[in-house]
């Protein structure tokens, strides 16, 4: 749990490394549940999510250790959680559902938290299950599944990012051929599909909106380099756009950040795609509208981060929230500061303001905490973002550290 002094910041100049992904590590780290030998996880990011999730599969029967800057998986022992503490405490822990029901028959878990960000039903994770077999049960604020998983044609309703991980990993030991229909295209899943394969496993289509899975009887371990993570690094792209100045987002991949380039661009941001990775030069100057969208369309974690721009362009922003229908909470936190920020419903209005003025605020989720960072970047006097509940460091590596490397003026409290 942390607060964060913040005080208006002259233009960031440097480099900036970009963790390796959260949500790519994640589902990757309930994979390694598909397989009974090692599972080695280069470079995984220093957050809480994954310590927790981490903690969950060791309940799960799944050794861990540290190795130099690898995590090392083993679960040889696999077993379904008794304390459902640590389910309850992080949304990604829905995943293990898959691994532990395709190699054990049966699975439960106590229904998942993360931020109150809205609702996040699981009902496409269970729809799939059903298809490929099991038996699903309700009891006491969990959900229990039974079953020979064979393999079937999925739809999914919407094309959730977490039933389709979830799916495309207990597909892989169920018997037969497996077709998800509507799956997400997240770059996360296109990882994971990779990572799957380099275990054995048959995947064709991952990135696309049909993903084809023919059932193998046993995965074998590997060693795995995640992806680097867009959302950190729009983010930091977005600490430019609010402060000026010029940034190298190490390891940062353009083909992962389109929707996001795009509208730095349109906003007078210049940007380089280079082999180290993103070039973001100058600061936001025109207004811009912004719907977010599944993939490869804005990102609803991106969305806060842009909020936080539009209060010092000039001119008028519109965002249109089409995932989540909670996520302008930061909107009131942002007012405090002094911007000019109206919603209703789903549609949030912003017109840049050439001053804010720093006050105490409160991070409401993880990617809000992160839009008041940002404008406490550019807010005259002393910003002081209370995360009591830690969202923060849910799903940003040290982001004090990375900010102060390129004359960011924020200290840890």
């Amino acid at each position: 749990m942390a607060h964060y002094a913040v005080r208006e910041s002259p233009p960031l100049r440097g480099e900036i490394p970009i963790s390796t992904s959260k949500n790519a590590v994640l589902p990757i780290m309930c994979g390694a549940l598909l397989t009974r030998e090692d599972v080695r996880i280069e470079h995984p990011p220093d957050l809480t999510d994954v310590h927790t999730l981490r903690s969950l599969m060791e309940a799960c029967g799944c050794r861990t250790h540290c190795e130099q800057d690898a995590l090392i998986l083993n679960a040889s022992c696999l077993k379904n959680p008794q304390d459902e503490e640590d389910v309850r405490k992080m949304r990604a822990s829905v995943l293990v559902l898959g691994p532990l029901l395709a190699r054990l028959g049966e699975a439960r878990i106590p229904l998942p938290g993360g931020c109150a960000i809205g609702q996040r039903p699981i009902d496409q994770h269970l729809k799939g299950m059903s298809a490929l077999g099991a038996r699903v049960a309700f009891d006491h604020g969990g959900v229990t599944l039974t079953g020979c998983l064979r393999g079937a044609v999925i739809y999914l309703d919407m094309p959730s990012v977490g039933a389709t991980e979830n799916l495309l990993m207990a597909a892989t030991l169920a018997k037969g051929t497996t077709r998800i229909e509507n799956a997400a295209k997240e770059p996360e899943i296109v990882d994971l599909a990779a990572f799957l394969s380099s275990m054995g496993a048959k995947i064709a289509g991952a990135g696309t909106s049909t993903i084809t899975i023919e059932g193998v009887s046993e995965l074998h371990g590997t060693s795995w380099q995640p992806i680097a993570d867009r959302i950190e690094a729009g983010t930091m792209a977005c600490a430019c756009a609010i402060t000026g100045g010029e940034l190298l987002l190490r390891g940062a991949r353009a083909e992962h950040l389109r929707s996001l380039l795009f509208k730095l661009s349109e906003a007078g941001v210049h940007i380089k795609d280079t082999p180290g990775g993103l070039m973001v030069f100058g600061r936001a100057k025109q207004p811009f509208e912004i719907r977010t969208m599944v993939y490869p369309g804005f990102p609803t974690d991106l969305q806060a981060p842009m909020m936080a721009v539009a209060c010092k362009t000039p001119g008028t922003s519109v965002f249109l929230e089409t995932i989540f229908e909670n996520r302008f909470m930061h909107a009131a936190e942002l007012a405090r500061l002094g911007a000019h920020i109206r919603v209703e419903n789903r549609v949030s209005v912003v017109e840049g303001t050439p001053y804010l003025t720093g006050a105490p605020v409160r991070a409401t989720d993880l990617r809000a905490g992160a839009a008041l960072i940002l404008a406490g970047l550019c807010a005259e006097g002393e910003t002081l973002v209370d995360d009591e509940a830690g969202h923060i460091d849910r799903g940003y590596c040290h982001i004090e550290d990375k900010l102060c490397a390129v004359g960011g003026n924020i200290v840890r409290l």
